[in-house]
């Protein structure tokens, strides 16, 4: 059988830009129930739920890079603390070849939003076993984080352009 891509003009494996996920962890964990067991026991109304999230990108090396979601949730009953967790949850991502211009959005949006569902998961998880139910998290639109932040950095910098964010910046 004759090779048929001989002279094609496909792009070269080793020249290809390319992203994997090396690993995922958890860098911290702290769930805390105050007011347990009291209130596990009262009832109440609905409580009143504070979720944020943030994105921090540590450069490892010339193409492994650390990007750590930051998941923060407290729910509240009148003025009393049900639950408050944090979470740092991060992936671990091989790049090669990426385009310098390419590389901030692949790392602040294409990145958490790969790493997301399992961090999502274990917060249901620690949720549901202290005693509430599980607290799921709506997905999450990072690219609006990213062009939000990139706004807010070229403000910051008195409009002179938008700049990408440096290695270990978090974006919130």
């Amino acid at each position: 059988m004759a090779d048929d891509t001989q002279g094609a003009t496909t792009p070269q494996p080793a020249t290809a830009p390319s992203m994997n996920l090396v690993g995922q962890y958890i860098r911290d964990l702290s769930f805390e129930n105050p007011g347990a067991p009291a209130t596990l026991l009262s009832g109440g109304g609905n409580p009143a739920f504070n979720v944020s999230i943030s994105v921090g990108v540590k450069k490892q090396n010339d193409e492994i890079y650390a990007v750590e979601l930051t998941l923060n949730a407290k729910a509240n009953r009148e003025e009393t603390v049900l639950f408050n967790v944090e979470l740092v949850y991060g992936g671990i991502f091989r790049l090669k070849n990426v385009p310098e211009n390419q590389l901030s959005p692949l790392l602040m949006i294409e990145c958490p939003r790969l790493i997301f569902p399992f961090a999502r998961q274990v917060l249901a998880s620690v949720t549901q076993q202290g005693g509430f139910p599980p607290l799921m998290m709506e997905p999450v639109d990072f690219s609006a984080i990213y062009r939000q932040n990139l706004a807010k950095l070229a403000a910051q910098q008195g409009g002179a352009g938008a700049a990408a964010p440096a290695d270990g910046e978090t974006l919130n």
